[in-house]
């Protein structure tokens, strides 16, 4: 079997046929369709993650996994693995999925429509599409209880009701709503908006062919491509995205969501995960795009004992944990582009900020400019330094220029005298 080199390319997604270099040997993301993954799965990709790398594993904002730490000279060994388990990517550059659905997919009661057998049609009819961007996004939203608003993703299909989904497209302000269709519609209306998307990345330049990075123009040529749009209503309004804890699902019957501690998590406790929920007789995890891994439909007892064994796991279950409510990348030493330690120094400050985060303010803790973390903006973003410090960035992202340096510390006692998200701009840009 053939090891690839794995350079830094920008724009591409790294798979384990191509993995990514980063300070801490190469990166290598899985793609399980529907963000779905067997018990025996499960316990081979730890396995292949303790074996091939350092054991660090990671939980992507679409739901997918990545195995970090990957030495060059076990490579080969990794993809005999990934493939033996079915998860092998195809050798194309992607994009690998397309689409992001809630992690109760097909078992939420409170969903309007199966928004998994949706998005496998959708993944069914655009996959193929020729010049397609590798990092392209299309979140399919059920309307129920894990709704996708803070999902990042260049369209959206929401379920407005049983025969009704909206469709919308990315934008700067939020998501521009161009329409409505049956779900049954949905597919063919995804095709000709990706197929212009592909055009427009091959034509105009777009910046990696990411919808939000058109210019009006280029949104209303996207927008006329599908054909026969119903008029859309009001989108309807959502609760918080769960993050953590047991959620019911019916009576006697509950799933159980883990919270990462900033989407991380160590092999072995992605192995004890599988041994719960094969104890359980899940039979499966699911990843959530918040994050987290969630073991599905839990009878009472089970759920109460499985809340307890992920909370001696060490990993997150109450859904208050101001962690949850940080984006922080693993920064330096980490990845070789991290300038600051942001997941290390992210912990104390998730504390510091637990008040204002409680209330709505949004942070971004980011080793470096890039921002892999969160690419949308926060209400405060910390870009880390070549000095260690951290830029301060005001309602923006790790790309925006910032003229105010802190240190972890510093920033940590400014958090602790924010008392809304609106005193940010306050108390670190007033403030010099």
């Amino acid at each position: 079997m053939t090891t690839l080199a794995a350079p830094r390319v920008r724009g591409r997604c790294p798979g384990v046929r191509r993995p990514m270099a980063t300070g801490d040997g190469l990166l290598a993301r899985l793609y399980p369709p529907g963000g779905r993954l067997t018990t025996t799965q499960a316990v081979g990709v730890a396995e292949a993650g303790e074996f091939c790398g350092n054991g660090l594993l990671e939980v992507t904002g679409r739901g997918n996994f990545q195995i970090r730490g990957i030495r060059e000279e076990a490579q080969s060994e990794l993809q005999a693995r990934v493939d033996r388990l079915g998860l092998l990517e195809p050798s194309a550059d992607g994009p690998h999925r397309l689409t992001i659905v809630s992690p109760l997919a097909g078992i939420d009661p409170s969903d309007c429509i199966d928004a998994g057998e949706l998005a496998d049609a959708i993944e069914t009819s655009c996959r193929s599409i020729p010049g397609l961007p590798a990092k392209i996004g299309v979140a399919v939203d059920g309307g129920g209880m894990f709704p996708l608003d803070d999902v990042e993703a260049d369209l959206r299909f929401t379920a407005f009701g049983p025969n009704l989904v909206a469709v919308g497209l990315a934008a700067e302000t939020g998501p521009l709503w161009i329409g409505a269709v049956p779900p049954a519609a949905a597919p063919e209306v995804a095709r000709a908006l990706l197929e212009s998307v592909a055009a427009l990345a091959q034509t105009d330049g777009v910046a990696a062919g990411r919808v939000r990075a058109l210019p009006p123009e280029g949104c209303a040529r996207l927008a006329a491509s599908a054909k026969e749009l119903g008029p859309c209503p009001s989108p309807p309004k959502h609760r918080p995205t769960p993050r953590a804890g047991a959620l019911v699902l019916r009576p006697g019957r509950s799933t159980l969501l883990a919270g990462l501690p900033f989407g991380h998590c160590s092999a072995a406790q992605l192995a004890a995960l599988a041994s719960l929920a094969q104890e359980a007789g899940a039979g499966e995890l699911r990843l959530s795009f918040t994050r987290g891994i969630l073991i599905p439909a839990l009878a009472e007892p089970d759920a109460r004992a499985a809340l307890n064994a992920v909370r001696r796991l060490g990993l997150i279950v109450a859904p208050d944990d101001p962690r949850l409510l940080v984006a922080a990348c693993p920064g330096g030493p980490a990845c070789a582009s991290g300038l600051a330690p942001a997941q290390a120094d992210a912990e104390g400050l998730a504390v510091a900020a637990r008040a204002v985060l409680a209330r709505g303010m949004t942070l971004h803790v980011s080793g470096c400019p890039k921002g892999c973390a969160r690419p949308a903006p926060a209400d405060l973003t910390l870009v880390g330094q070549a000095d260690g410090r951290y830029g301060i960035v005001l309602a923006g992202t790790a790309r925006d220029a910032s003229d105010l340096r802190l240190s972890a510390d510093a920033v940590a006692a400014r958090l602790g005298l924010l008392r809304s998200p609106r005193s940010v701009a306050a108390v670190f840009g007033g403030v010099r």
